[in-house]
């Protein structure tokens, strides 16, 4: 809405001679399609204004001067006989040289009158950074009058009540009772039924817009056209009910909430539908709905809580109130007479908006900045996974699958699109209002350049492709705001074994400090007794041995109903992690890359475990080991073993993986084969500092990605020094036998707690999803792990240094 000032009751028009004259026997007219709305009712204005609107549908807020003098213009009159007929409704006198000026100064650059030659004025919409665009109208007002007009009835007391008692009591079971575990569950196994629920929910958004249309005709209004555009990037359905400002303040917010009114129908008939197919994903178009219900509520943007807030205070443009509210609340502008246009109660409402929406729109838009690169490594990574199942849905010519999936890709990229769209509107907007504000004023000019090469590096810095600066965003990352505001600062250099230093972290004033018994999300690296090795560093020491035990860690509470298991023996790897504490997660990752030298017997072994005693919480545990045995070897038995338990357990998750990969050679690797095992130990280390990050089924295929990597250069060193070198790969029990690949496992928590098994076979990652009888479990959960392990060397094996995590 465009707000024209003019002189108001108590000013004297306009001042002679202030505007070219205008002849008095020209007969000025409105310009074609402007609509005389009238006095806004219930008006927050301590000068009621009123209401116009343009032929391209722009409404125009005018002083009652400006509209009296625009309701007389009828191109028949002179501006002699405008001015007779507005001084008696005006209550003074009004002489035709201030018809003149407030028709020069104000109604024609408003594009309300046409221009002195006749034609018609050219006008320009105002043009919201959140406006709906390209505009399509589907229904003239007439027919949206005949096809709302059924609806009526629905807007009935008693229909009502019934419609609003039904949603409390449908919200309440879906939502406390049924939950949509299975519903999400059918829909994305079903992509016929996944369809439907984007067909309905499409379908009830533009019912909602029915809404809009029957409440504005239930309450006296005449609705206009309804049709459809384009919100930033998604498309959005619209219905044009101007005429409802003719309502007063309660018929105004019944048209509000209309829309909100039939989204709460669909709920509840969907609902109803379930009831008589119970196909279980039908409760997400319930879900959706509630969810657009409370996005519609937001009074930040456009949204129906922001037409509803409007409407109670009669502020019809809120945004337009900002810059003056803002400055309105300095003590020397309080009683500006930009800053008293509204009455008290209005403007204590206004200014509360204000305040609440200017920080919260600025953060949203820090957030969206510094977010940025997650969300679109996030986009990038699943528009990949959903890419490939788009591929393999259409060979498989699965026309729903292919049709389901190429939904999801659209869906990813959207939101990316969307901010990348905002970002470059607000900064060509900026770069013209500022280049015309400084027209004339190079020191303004030169710095408000300066500026601009500030926030380009700091966008730069933010934005730069940096190491883990894309990575895709994990399920078990929080995503608070002290994160948010987290992520832009440049990152801290972590503490060394046996330094000291400070960290800083950020809590909300309001938060409480973590204690033992109410831990907060953290991450702790505890180095193990042993080498000393840098955890933080890639390369880690000349690491020859294996993790060592738990030694080195805080000790957690033994409650298991067995024995703990051995501190492990000298070329052993061994990862433990036990979980005793509700609502957290702990990893602990043991790489080791172990050199046999001489005749010394292989006995090596590699263990896994992972323990939880806990309520809401989970234990992972990640063993890798590669036995490389050289010289004249005659004794042979590595060991692969890992065991899962949960003990006593309320909705917990416990993972074993170990894999094993063993090796006998002829003699020593080439010194080019050696520097390649190197380089590819530094980063296999690296993983397993960052394999947090990585989804519990994938952790398995990366390992034996990098076993094949491993053959591949010792087969490359072999075949160049002319030996003909063993592999074992995992296998336990058999001495001797090749095998294709190593032996990783996941053993579920039913295993006997008190007999850790030596697994020989290799079962999936995802299948380690193994809790008590009735607890749930997320395949997925995860947090921050660190693995400090060493590279390759001929010395002695020695333990690794292994920092373990606990957030």
């Amino acid at each position: 809405m465009t707000v024209v000032n003019g002189p108001s009751a108590g000013s004297d028009g306009a001042s002679e001679g202030a505007t070219p004259p205008m002849e008095a026997t020209d007969a000025p007219a409105r310009a074609d399609g402007v609509q005389l709305i009238g006095e806004m009712k219930g008006s927050g204005y301590r000068e009621v204004p009123a209401l116009a609107r343009r032929g391209d549908g722009q409404t125009i807020q005018l002083t009652p001067l400006l509209y009296l003098v625009l309701a007389a213009v009828d191109g028949t009159r002179t501006c002699a006989e405008v001015a007779s007929a507005v001084s008696g409704p005006f209550g003074r006198a009004v002489s035709a040289a201030n018809v003149r000026t407030l028709i020069e100064d104000h109604l024609r650059p408003a594009g309300l009158v046409v221009q002195a030659d006749g034609s018609q004025p050219q006008v320009q919409r105002s043009n919201p950074l959140l406006a709906l665009r390209f505009k399509y109208a589907v229904t003239d007002p007439e027919r949206t009058r005949r096809v709302t007009a059924p609806f009526g009835w629905l807007f009935s007391p008693v229909v009502v009540a019934l419609v609003l008692a039904a949603l409390t009591v449908v919200t309440w079971w879906v939502f406390f009772r049924k939950g949509l575990a299975s519903a999400t569950h059918e829909a994305f196994d079903k992509p016929g039924l996944l369809l439907l629920v984007v067909v309905v929910t499409v379908l009830s958004a533009s019912f909602h817009e029915f809404g809009h249309a029957a409440a504005a005709r239930r309450a006296g209004a005449t609705p206009g056209a309804m049709g459809a555009g384009i919100f930033l990037v998604w498309p959005a359905f619209y219905t044009d009910v101007t005429d409802s400002y003719r309502l007063g303040r309660w018929g105004r917010v019944v048209t509000d909430l209309g829309g909100l009114y039939f989204n709460a129908i669909v709920a509840v008939a969907i609902t109803g539908v379930w009831w008589a197919t119970q196909y279980d994903a039908l409760l997400l178009v319930v879900a959706t709905q509630l969810l657009q219900m409370v996005r519609q509520l937001t009074p930040l943007v456009r949204f129906d809580g922001y037409h509803v807030l409007a409407d109670v205070t009669g502020v019809p443009d809120l945004f337009q109130r900002i810059r003056p509210t803002l400055l309105g609340v300095l003590p020397w502008r309080w009683r500006h007479p930009e800053s008293t246009v509204l009455k008290p109660w209005a403007r204590a409402v206004v200014t509360a908006w204000v305040l609440l929406v200017v920080p919260l729109l600025a953060f949203s838009m820090f957030c969206m900045v510094t977010t940025l690169p997650r969300i679109v490594g996030t986009a990038w990574a699943s528009a990949g996974k959903q890419s490939t199942l788009l591929g393999t849905a259409w060979s498989d010519a699965d026309v729903l699958e292919v049709v389901a999936r190429g939904l999801a890709v659209v869906a990813v990229l959207f939101p990316v699109l969307a901010i990348a769209l905002i970002l470059v509107r607000m900064l060509r907007r900026t770069a013209t209002r500022v280049w015309t504000a400084t027209r004339g004023r190079p020191v303004r000019r030169c710095l408000a350049g300066l500026l601009a090469l500030a926030l380009v590096a700091a966008l730069g810095f933010l934005w730069w492709p940096r190491e883990g600066a894309y990575r895709p965003i994990q399920p078990y990352e929080g995503g608070t705001l002290t994160q948010v505001a987290s992520a832009a600062r440049p990152p801290t250099a972590g503490l060394r074994p046996g330094d000291h230093g400070r960290l800083t972290t950020s809590w909300a004033d309001g938060d409480a400090r973590p204690t033992k018994e109410k831990p907060q999300l953290a991450l702790v690296l505890v180095p193990r007794i042993g080498s000393g090795a840098d955890p933080g560093s890639a390369s880690g020491s000349t690491d020859t041995g294996a993790g060592t035990g738990p030694a080195g860690r805080t000790p957690e509470a033994w409650v298991f109903p067995f024995n703990k298991p051995l501190e492990p023996g000298k070329g052993d790897n061994q990862a433990l992690a036990v979980n005793t504490g509700d609502d957290t997660i702990r990893y602990d990752v043991a790489f080791a890359l172990v050199w046999v030298e001489d005749d010394s017997p292989a006995l090596n072994r590699n263990e896994a475990y992972a323990f939880a005693s806990c309520t809401n919480c989970a234990a992972v545990s990640i063993g890798f080991q590669v036995v490389l045995v050289t010289g004249d070897n005659h004794v042979a038995v590595p060991q692969n073993i890992s065991a899962a338990v949960n003990y006593d357990c309320v909705n917990c998750l416990t993972y074993a993986l170990a894999t094993q990969l063993f090796v006998t050679l002829d003699g020593p690797l080439g010194e080019a084969s050696t520097q390649q095992l190197a380089q590819l130990w530094s980063e296999i280390a690296e993983f397993g500092r960052n394999i947090a990050s990585v989804p519990l089924s994938e952790i398995q295929e990366r390992l034996t990605a990098y076993e094949t990597r491993i053959l591949d250069i010792i087969g490359s060193g072999a075949e160049h020094a002319g030996r003909d070198d063993s592999v074992e790969a995992g296998d336990p029990g058999n001495e001797g036998a090749p095998s294709q690949g190593p032996s990783p496992t996941a053993e579920p928590g039913t295993a006997p707690a008190d007999e850790p098994t030596v697994d020989e076979t290799s079962p999936e990652p995802g299948d380690a999803t193994a809790t008590d009888p009735g607890t749930t479990t997320g395949a997925e959960t995860g947090a921050g792990a660190d693995a400090g392990t060493g590279e390759p060397s001929t010395a002695e094996p020695t333990p690794a240094s292994e920092p373990s995590a606990n957030p």
